[in-house]
């Protein structure tokens, strides 16, 4: 294997940043068809909730999204990312996530928004990043719970 330069590494390690960025904010923008095509056709999701069951393929991850319900909105920050280039076409990617929720069916709370409802948690994203027909995609994501505060 070639070794990389600094600068294509630099490269591999902002379009991974970027790639978890961006996910997070599909999700919180509940833009769920824009969530999936960051996955590989054939990626993965291991969720928190069934660690054992992945689900397999955009079509399954959206639904799995899509499901949801719309009321509940989420936001998602992304920390402690640290990208490990393996190669010019996969990197892995560990990022810490804290995630705070609300449930839009109740009024906002004036000009500070809606009350956070449930835990908030604390998690991690393990993620296979592959370099995807000219993106970097996922190739699988394994999320899980490290802590969490009930609501």
């Amino acid at each position: 294997m070639t070794a990389l330069s600094h600068e294509a590494r630099a490269a591999i390690e902002q379009a991974c940043t970027r790639l978890v960025l961006d996910a997070a904010a599909a999700t919180d923008r509940q833009d769920y068809a824009g969530l999936v095509a960051l996955f590989t056709p054939d990626g993965q999701l291991f969720r928190p909730t069934a660690p054992e069951e992945p689900l397999a393929g955009r079509d399954a991850i959206l639904a799995s999204y899509q499901a949801r319900p719309a009321q509940r909105i989420t936001r998602h920050f992304c920390s402690n990312i640290r990208v490990q280039v393996e190669s010019a076409e996969r990197a892995r990617v560990s990022t810490y996530v804290q995630v705070f929720a609300a449930d839009t069916q109740y009024a906002p709370d004036g000009h500070f928004g809606w009350p956070l409802a449930g835990r908030t948690m604390i998690g991690e994203f393990d993620d296979l990043c592959v370099l995807d027909q000219g993106a970097w995609r996922f190739a699988e994501r394994h999320a899980r719970f490290v802590m969490h505060r009930d609501g």
